[in-house]
């Protein structure tokens, strides 16, 4: 309910080349990163929300957005249970486009084809936003 407003008026692309999900390692306390990308290691979106609100007690105006997430794939499945919505390119128009049907936009909330991506882990790195640098996505074995 939160985000009906803005699944109805306020959807947007969020671009991206990767992303990051954490495996829980039985045994261990630390979970494992892995990175996801498509497999071309091209450009792709992913399906957003997003939102503006006026916060009162500081007087600022907050903007946000929300990345939209389903079930994961068989490639992520045993890393976590869910993933980001990950938009085709012929789909960004109509996703854009806020006379789009909610049934429509519903039905590309769907797993990515995960013979289209790969995951590999990655060290801890990626735990500590300071840490922006390539060696966040090398892998480790």
């Amino acid at each position: 309910p939160s985000f009906r407003n803005s699944f109805k008026k306020h959807r947007c692309l969020i671009p991206a080349t990767g992303f990051y999900e954490w495996q829980a390692v039985a045994g261990e306390k630390n979970k494992q990163p892995y990175y996801i990308r498509m497999r071309d290691e091209g450009l792709f979106a992913l399906a957003g929300l997003w939102d503006a609100w006026r916060d009162r007690e500081k007087g600022e105006n907050i903007e946000s957005c929300a990345i939209i997430t389903t079930e994961a794939n068989n490639l992520l499945a045993p890393i976590h249970d869910r993933m980001p919505v990950i938009l085709h390119p012929d789909q960004y128009d109509s996703w854009l486009n806020p006379l789009t049907d909610a049934k429509i936009l519903k039905s590309m909330c769907v797993p990515s084809d995960p013979d289209a991506m790969s995951a590999y882990p990655v060290s801890g790195l990626c735990n500590n936003a300071a840490n922006d640098s390539p060696d966040c996505i090398i892998e480790v074995k």
